[in-house]
């Protein structure tokens, strides 16, 4: 068993090249964590840093659902076998929401530099996905409203921070996109429940204090 899980946990956290470790990634979020996904657009071969969708100016190159569209994410096995057997370098999207995880995202720098904060004040974290400029957090779900109000109550609130709710999308490891690779920062630990996440609540409270307590200027990004 310990071999089994070992393998998986590699499985999930390698950098990877299409085909068969792509597909048992999104076979694991999928079928045995319940997270609907569905392949992003690939990078534009000619190209790395841009996207192979009809937007020139597409701001996250490869890291995006196109066709299929995000609705048709899905935790069905055979339509994820058929998918990546027919696009083995696809990107592996996570919709956000419903009873998946949402994510709080932040640009790199102020995410490494809140994830120490956070630790030193205690507070319990679970999966967080990295790429080259950006970091998620992955949270409970939340709704609209819920996440207004939250943010109503803060005095401040960095304008770098984003939010992956319902409707949402995020790529998750090991994709390769036009930013990079998609790495855990924080990996879950492997086995067959979904890792545990944190209420949205606990993340935007620390988050925005350890960046205003820090005084880290987090640039747009």
């Amino acid at each position: 068993m310990r071999e089994i899980l070992g393998r998986r946990r590699r499985l999930l956290s390698r950098r990877s090249g299409g085909g068969p470790e792509l597909i048992d990634a999104a076979l694991t979020f999928a079928t045995e964590w319940q997270w609907p996904v569905l392949p992003g657009v690939t990078a534009n071969p000619q190209g790395m840093s841009r996207c192979g969708c009809p937007d020139p100016e597409c701001s996250v190159p490869g890291a995006h659902p196109f066709d299929p569209g995000l609705l048709t994410a899905t935790t069905d096995a055979r339509m994820i076998r058929w998918w990546w057997t027919n696009r083995p370098a696809s990107p592996i999207v996570l919709a956000t929401g419903g009873k998946a995880p949402c994510a709080v995202s932040l640009p790199a720098l102020a995410a490494s530099r809140a994830l120490v904060a956070l630790d030193r004040q205690g507070i319990r974290l679970g999966p967080v996905v990295a790429s080259a400029t950006r970091w998620s957090i992955l949270v409970r779900p939340y709704s609209m409203e819920q996440l207004g109000e939250l943010l109503y109550a803060k005095d401040f609130v960095p304008g770098s921070l984003r939010f992956h709710g319902e409707g949402g999308y995020l790529a998750l490891p090991p994709s390769e996109t036009g930013q990079g690779e998609i790495r855990w920062e924080r990996a879950p630990l492997p086995g067959s429940a979904s890792p545990w996440v944190p209420d949205v609540e606990a993340v935007v409270d620390a988050v925005v204090d350890a960046l205003t307590r820090t005084g880290v200027s987090a640039p747009e990004l």
